[in-house]
């Protein structure tokens, strides 16, 4: 079709009708019908020119140029779209690489194809534009809560209309079972907003933590004005939830003011999780206290904290055990996520075998080591010695508290305990050179005998080989996958070698190398400090 003064007009009119329905910048309709235009005109008068199309926003007249751009000669690469500073001397009195030179062109004979060309280009345009408008309308609202329509389902995955645009609710997003039908009114949460090359952006579950928190911000007003403050929440969508939270407020009951007058108004919240069992437990700062809350409705008898593994072990009364544990591990899996802890559960009686199992091994080791008898042996255990180098290197005035121990008796204990130090430490250095661990490593100063021999068997045997160590791979450390944390055993981590000692140790050995100036250490640590500083200042 020829652009006529007929249908000159009609852009303009097409334009905004397309803008009014998509709701998007009239302006970005025009600008695809003018690269639409120059895409057929390219098409009729050659790919390699440089052919642009303007449209007059009050008349709708196309008026079709073509550019020339003036380039130095070596950089010529189009000469149909290009050229030199001479030959654009015939057009301009003064060209300079840079200038441009316009003719206007005969206006083009859309043909069938291009028509069609036209149309797919304008139809991508306000496609983006529609993304671009959803992307910046929503983007500041992941994180909140919205009310939406079902418009289908794919493939398990609900599409959902959220006013201005669509949604997806992933199947893995949804409680339970739950199935709907297209129109049905739906309240899910905004996950995550992005963009997206091609399908929604605005990506929504009913499963998240969050969405739980959000809920109770609806119905608790003490949450909304931040009296109350929501700590932690853990989930097992459908079925059963825990919600940590405290008061600001000394006179306001935390979980009073959740359950609300006869349960209202955590009643409405379970009704929307389709019927989801939720504790509400009072946050507390001290950990055990919190996981001994965070275990109910199981009594807890006692609560051994190891915080640089972080993990918990949770003694239990035999006939709570189940309750602790809840059905398919369901309660004690839900005060893990809720505390960030590894929680172990024992009985009673398993502890009390367990105590009594190192209670044996320790005196085992101090009866082989020391030469005693098992009546002594079980005395130093039963007054807190654990290992040879407690015995060997503590003050002596800590021995004779022991009954029947005397000053040389004590000497005595010291002197074996020292001499089977450096039997062993004698011995593992023999077995680390044979291994071929070098100076280097044997002399650096941190490292014990017995260490350099860990370190040789797993084929670290010079200090270079050290410094290139990590730190979890000397001391472990935990990683999770899939929400599983797994355990990563370390080389020295038998010898208690904390990851802090691990990370001075190996940054040590750099330093020694020359891989490191300290210098640059020392700008990085006041580099921290200052920023922790103005943090605090701004706070």
């Amino acid at each position: 079709m020829a652009i006529t003064s007929a249908n000159q007009l009609e852009l303009l009119q097409t334009a905004e009708a397309v803008a009014r329905e998509k709701m998007i910048d009239p302006e970005l309709v025009v600008e695809a019908m003018e690269e639409s235009l120059a895409r057929a005109a390219k098409s009729r008068y050659g790919a390699e020119l440089d052919i642009r199309v303007s449209i007059d926003r009050k008349t709708g007249k196309a008026t079709f140029t073509r550019v020339r751009t003036v380039v130095a000669d070596d950089e010529i690469e189009n000469d149909r779209a290009e050229l030199n500073v001479e030959d654009a001397k015939d057009y301009l009195d003064d060209p300079k690489i840079g200038d441009t030179i316009v003719d206007e062109v005969p206006p083009v004979e859309m043909g069938r194809i291009a028509a069609q060309s036209a149309k797919q280009v304008i139809l991508q345009k306000v496609r983006e534009a529609e993304r671009d408008r959803q992307y910046e309308e929503f983007k500041d609202r992941a994180g909140t809560i919205i009310n939406g329509q079902v418009k289908r389902e794919e493939y398990g995955n609900v599409i959902v209309d959220i006013g201005r645009g669509e949604a997806i609710l992933r199947r893995n997003e949804k409680i339970g079972r739950e199935s709907y039908r297209p129109n049905d009114r739906i309240r899910v949460y905004i996950k995550d907003v992005r963009r997206e090359v091609r399908g929604p952006q605005i990506f929504l579950s009913r499963t998240d933590p969050q969405f739980m928190a959000e809920l109770f911000k609806m119905e608790v007003p003490e949450i909304y004005d931040g009296i109350i403050e929501i700590k932690a929440v853990a989930r097992d969508p459908g079925s059963r939830a825990k919600i940590a939270v405290i008061s600001h407020d000394s006179s306001i009951d935390p979980v009073g003011a959740c359950v609300g007058m006869r349960g209202s108004r955590v009643q409405a919240v379970v009704n929307e999780l389709q019927g989801e069992k939720i504790d509400i437990i009072p946050w507390n700062e001290d950990q055990p206290t919190f996981l001994v809350n965070a275990l109910q409705p199981a009594e807890v008898s006692k609560v051994v904290l190891d915080e640089e593994a972080e993990r918990i072990e949770v003694v239990v009364p035999e006939e709570q055990l189940s309750l602790a544990i809840g059905r398919r591990g369901q309660n004690v899996r839900l005060a893990s996520q809720l505390t960030g802890l590894d929680i172990d559960i024992m009985t009673e009686e398993e502890e009390s075998a367990r105590r009594q199992a190192e209670f044996e091994v320790r005196t085992k080791l101090f009866m082989e080591t020391l030469d005693l008898d098992e009546f002594f042996a079980q005395l130093l255990v039963s007054e807190g010695f654990t290992s040879l180098e407690e015995v060997a290197y503590v003050e002596v005035d800590e021995l004779l508290v022991i009954d029947g121990v005397d000053g040389d008796t004590a000497s005595e204990l010291q002197a074996r305990a020292r001499d089977y130090l450096e039997a062993a430490a004698k011995k593992a250095l023999e077995t680390a050179r044979e291994l071929g661990a070098q100076d280097s490593l044997i002399e650096f100063e941190g490292l014990t005998p017995q260490m350099v021999e860990a370190l040789a068997k797993d084929d670290v045997k010079t200090l270079e080989d050290f410094a290139t160590c990590a730190d979890w791979e000397l001391a472990g450390g935990w990683t999770t996958v899939n929400g599983e944390r797994s355990k990563d055993d370390g080389v020295l981590e038998p010898f208690d070698v904390s990851l802090e000692e691990a990370q001075n140790m190996v940054m040590t050995a750099r330093i020694q190398l020359g891989w490191v100036d300290p210098a640059d250490l020392v700008s990085e640590e006041e580099a921290e400090d200052g920023a922790e500083e103005t943090a605090e200042a701004e706070a």
